[in-house]
């Protein structure tokens, strides 16, 4: 069986992604270590970090979000940028704590598949109608770009041609898929996913009803607490990451892939719990 060949796409802004997408590929390195893994960036990446990646890819064509703040008017080019015939693509603020290859089974499957269900840190389930009230409202697949997977093939091709339509045209777009109270005033990469989605008519063709490929995802609200009197989950659970890189939220151990969301977990002493269990020395 092939192994899974990772991608991740990083550029800065007011976050540093590159730092983040380190991270996750020391976390890939630990748990997939025969995997290749690429970046995708026009940000420099630290010389101790660079032995991480089997490839670094410049992000092609113009730079189509020189004024974003969120940098997500890149992402379509994922597709023409991947070194790989085939490409398990994981956000850069997400860290893998399993060995993820008999994933590839169900994927060998498909030409493109995305992740429709994610998870609480406690293996449920997620309720994301917080945050995705016009994909409720609008009837949107649920998808979610955070992990997904694709073949170079014509289907692949022609979706993501489209995600390229939809993204540089996101306002025309939304305006006509979710437009009304819920309308989103800046361009997103799950919203467009779902669009392109919806147009083609493809969810049943991208999507499965399985337990796997999922995450973890951690936004505040999608956690199923009763009282939420803080802004983000950190100040609501503690967080435990011991020498082995062995994750634990509350009481609950965490597998498979961890999406954190937060920036500030990215933190100084997780990075060098890290780099002390795979021997990155400081450059």
């Amino acid at each position: 069986m092939n192994k899974l060949n990772f991608t991740i796409f990083a550029q800065n802004s007011v976050d540093d992604y590159v730092q983040q997408a380190c991270l996750a590929a020391m976390s890939l390195r630990l748990t997939n270590p025969d995997s290749p893994i690429a970046l995708i960036t026009n940000d420099a990446v630290p010389i101790k970090y660079k032995q991480l990646f089997d490839h670094i890819v410049p992000i092609p064509f113009d730079d189509q979000s020189a004024n974003s703040e969120w940098k997500v008017e890149n992402r379509w080019k994922i597709y023409h940028a991947t070194p790989f015939k085939e490409t398990a693509v994981i956000d850069s603020d997400m860290l893998v704590l399993s060995d993820l290859q008999h994933w590839q089974k169900t994927l060998d499957k498909y030409d493109v598949f995305y992740v429709d269900k994610v998870q609480t840190y406690r293996g449920e389930w997620a309720d994301n109608f917080h945050y995705r009230r016009a994909f409720v409202k609008k009837k949107l697949p649920n998808v979610y770009a955070g992990f997904h997977y694709f073949k170079k093939c014509e289907f692949a091709h022609n979706y993501y041609k489209w995600l390229e339509l939809v993204m540089n045209n996101w306002e025309l777009f939304y305006g006509q898929y979710a437009g009304g109270d819920f309308f989103q005033k800046w361009p997103s990469i799950d919203v467009s996913t779902a669009i392109v989605t919806k147009i083609l008519q493809c969810e049943n063709t991208i999507t499965n009803d399985t337990s796997f490929p999922t995450f973890t995802h951690m936004k505040l609200h999608c956690q199923g607490w009763e009282k939420i009197n803080v802004n983000n989950w950190q100040e609501q659970i503690g967080t435990y990451l011991n020498n082995d890189c062995n994750l634990k939220i509350g009481n609950y151990t965490q597998h498979g892939i961890f999406h954190y969301t937060e920036k500030s977990f990215c933190n100084e002493q997780i990075i060098k719990t890290y780099e002390e269990k795979l021997g990155i020395a400081n450059v």
